[in-house]
């Protein structure tokens, strides 16, 4: 048998998508009725998304800022002279000062430029001390932030405003996790470090979690205009997806911790996204993190099929260039290299930074642990470990912009903070 007909009896039938619509899409399918009471909750499609949308208007953001954390006002208004006045390096001239002589012979592939990342941004203080580095030493603020410090905590102490309203004004992305995640409770058989390996595998959202993840998302959209979200668990992408059908306008990113650790991986990950996708096109799948021990070929060929299924402008491939010195990975670990490698012929790439340089971080009194990033500020700043987490956080963005150097050095180009940093 030849390859053509081999291939033909992997085509799925049309019919069997007429099946699911009529069997599954009804008035009596209870896991979809359960989905649809929580989002009429809030309203229509359309009424939730007026709502996001006003919520993330920066006069509402700022305003919840003022009544949580005057002081941070202060700070937020010198993001915005800075972003009107360009003030931090542009683009150009951090070329220009790198290359030196070579610049004026250098073509750069501006057309796929690699997205700086960094994670995680716990505390808006954070943000702040980054990027006054960055103004007074001509270095690069990320064009992407991940976050995953407790929604009800930040919302409580006004980071969670703030850092919304500071995202707009410096031109990033960010994404925020959820508190109904793996480490909440939610599974009665796990208890802390001891039992942390039990969190991954998709058991983070169990029984009746996945509507309340679903709830707590549509009240952070609804209330803060946060939209892009951290997704652990294949129950609650689904979800996303029947959302984005509605018309709400979420967004996602798939976590390292879902496990897409080789092409068939990544190819149920990207039909899935097609499958579910609007007339338009559209998917609120807006990237996902490939594990840890993913090689380039891997990245290669998922690159071919994503393109293939028209998601390569729409789904991000975010690698890990360096992680946390402890709770993650063997370490020394460092990956640019293999990022720099791909960078020239794979589009939509995320450098992503979770820890500083290995030759930074072995050298620290208390290196970065993924730990930390469950534990709470007030008992991070009772334990005396505050200045020790900043510290780290320092590490990460020296390590982004250490990959900012190499990828200019290549002639390869780079999303940053697009209000800060000018062409």
């Amino acid at each position: 048998m030849d390859r053509e007909a081999l291939m033909n009896r992997l085509r799925l039938p049309a019919a069997r998508l007429e099946e699911i619509n009529a069997e599954l899409f009804t008035a009596d399918s209870r896991a979809l009725n359960d989905f649809l009471d929580v989002v009429e909750r809030y309203g229509s499609p359309q009424e939730i998304n007026r709502k996001a949308s006003d919520a993330s208007r920066p006069p509402v953001l700022e305003a919840k800022v003022r009544q949580t954390r005057p002081e941070y006002l202060a700070d937020l208004e010198w993001l915005h002279r800075q972003a009107d006045t360009g003030t931090f390096v542009s683009l150009t001239a951090y070329r220009q000062r790198l290359l030196g002589e070579r610049f004026q012979d250098t073509v750069f592939k501006d057309s796929q430029p690699v997205t700086l990342e960094i994670s995680a941004c716990q505390y808006f203080p954070w943000l702040m001390d980054i990027a006054h580095r960055a103004l007074e030493n001509g270095e690069i603020m990320p064009g992407r932030f991940i976050r995953v410090r407790n929604m009800q905590e930040q919302e409580a102490d006004g980071d969670l405003p703030a850092f919304a309203a500071a995202m707009q004004i410096i031109g990033a992305s960010y994404a925020e996790q959820l508190d109904t995640r793996g480490s909440d409770g939610s599974n009665i058989h796990l208890g802390g470090a001891d039992t942390l390996v039990g969190y991954y595998g998709g058991v983070g959202e169990p029984n009746g979690y996945a509507l309340k993840w679903l709830d707590e998302y549509l009240y952070y959209y609804t209330h803060y205009g946060v939209r892009q979200v951290l997704n652990v668990n294949h129950g609650t992408v689904l979800l996303g997806y029947l959302l984005h059908r509605l018309g709400i306008d979420i967004q996602f990113k798939i976590s390292v911790t879902l496990g897409n650790d080789n092409p068939y991986n990544a190819l149920w990950t990207l039909l899935t996204a097609r499958l579910f996708a609007r007339e338009d096109g559209s998917t609120p799948l807006v990237g996902f993190n490939w594990s840890n021990s993913v090689t380039n070929e891997t990245i290669e060929i998922s690159a071919q099929f994503r393109k293939s299924l028209g998601l390569e402008d729409l789904v991000r491939f975010e690698e890990h260039v360096t992680e946390t010195w402890k709770g993650l990975v063997i370490q020394p670990y460092l990956r640019r290299e293999e990022v720099l490698e791909l960078a020239d012929h794979v589009a939509n790439l995320s450098a992503k930074h979770e820890g500083g340089e290995p030759d930074v971080e072995q050298r620290r009194e208390r290196p970065s642990d993924v730990q930390d990033y469950f534990r709470t500020k007030d008992e991070i700043l009772a334990s005396g470990d505050w200045d020790h987490l900043t510290l780290n956080f320092r590490d990460k963005f020296e390590a982004l912009n250490r990959t900012a150097r190499a990828l200019t050095e290549r002639g390869l180009s780079f999303v940053a903070a697009q209000n800060l940093h000018r062409p």
